[in-house]
């Protein structure tokens, strides 16, 4: 099964559509879904997110925030395909 990566955005957020663009590039070589989120105008995410946006979660469990590490990603992609 495919691992599902989420990214919870701004849209106005320039560190988010740098997060996002490395994301695709990364999709490119490795095999995960890819969703992206605006956090603008939902209370609630903004309450949980809106600090660190850009965050990055791997099926549902906190990744990274704020930029993706392509290294320490691709690692944790790997190991849920064995």
């Amino acid at each position: 099964m495919k691992p599902i990566v989420t990214i919870f955005s701004r849209s106005t957020c320039h560190l988010c559509d740098v997060a996002f663009a490395t994301l695709e590039e990364l999709q490119g070589e490795m095999e995960f879904s890819l969703e992206k989120k605006l956090i603008d105008g939902d209370l609630e995410l903004e309450r949980q997110y809106g600090e660190q946006v850009p965050v990055i979660l791997i099926n549902g469990a906190m990744h990274d925030f704020f930029r993706v590490d392509p290294a320490r990603f691709r690692n944790s992609i790997s190991r849920l395909h064995q």
